[in-house]
């Protein structure tokens, strides 16, 4: 049998993305990205990004604890899963009962009150027949 390629959203393999089993630390959970990753500007987040937080997204489905951890404190988590961003981007992420959830990346230059909308990403539920 040969190995094929995973299509995984959330990719475990290794021994650098190692799921950790409930109730250990969230320093322990696999890379968001497969590798460390920094994006330096608002170009290379708007790249890159979106797939990088579609795998946060199902993590987030399927992890209650990182859930916490990424409602609570988005840019923490990403670091903690090897994703650095700019000083200057801000992500914010909702969640009513009734909807899913929804992430929106800011960008803000020191000193100003004004921030910009980089993107938006929420879940959309297709279903066809």
């Amino acid at each position: 049998m040969t190995p094929s390629k995973s299509t995984a959203l959330v990719p475990v393999s290794g021994t650098k993305n190692t799921v950790a089993k409930h109730g250990t630390s969230l320093q322990a959970q696999p890379l968001l990205a497969g590798e460390d990753v920094t994006l330096h500007n608002r170009e290379e987040v708007r790249k890159h990004l979106p797939d990088i937080l579609g795998r946060a997204l199902a993590r987030a489905w399927l992890d209650p604890e990182f859930e916490h951890h990424f409602s609570a404190r988005p840019l923490a988590a990403l670091e903690d899963g090897g994703v650095h961003l700019p000083a200057t981007m801000l992500i914010e992420v909702t969640k009513s009962v009734a909807d899913r959830p929804k992430i929106v990346v800011y960008e803000q230059q020191p000193g100003s009150k004004f921030k910009s909308r980089v993107l938006y990403l929420q879940l959309v539920m297709v279903a066809g027949k």
